[in-house]
């Protein structure tokens, strides 16, 4: 089983930047779907962006252009760099893993335990 953590979260004002980096132990990422979710207070968790392991990406159209999903498997982590930032984007973000390919909807099989990002205006 493959542990994730979350790293990077913040507090940024409107219009700027953050990475957020999940690092992988306990197997390599080598086979496995990764993705970035989020839950803002009082609301359900969504999806943000996924990367599958033949490098197919994956974006939820409220951050289509802003966000960008990538991994680095020799590090065996997962990156989400954040532009462009709106206070509607302030949540905890997930990183997520599925073994096996990836495509909208499908579920994921590992999650981490979240990092706060928060955008003031």
């Amino acid at each position: 089983q493959v542990d994730l953590v979350e790293s990077g979260g913040g507090l940024v004002q409107a219009g700027g930047s953050l990475r957020l980096s999940c690092a992988a132990s306990g197997r390599t990422l080598s086979g496995y779907s990764m993705g970035w979710f989020r839950q803002a207070p009082g609301k359900e968790r969504q999806f943000v962006a996924a990367i599958s392991w033949i490098l197919n990406t994956y974006y939820a159209d409220s951050v289509k252009g802003r966000f960008t999903i990538s991994r680095d498997n020799v590090k065996n982590t997962v990156y989400l760099q954040m532009d462009s930032l709106k206070p509607e984007d302030t949540a905890v973000y997930y990183c997520a893993a599925r073994l096996g390919n990836y495509d909208y909807g499908y579920d994921m099989h590992t999650w981490g335990k979240g990092t706060l990002v928060t955008i003031s205006s």
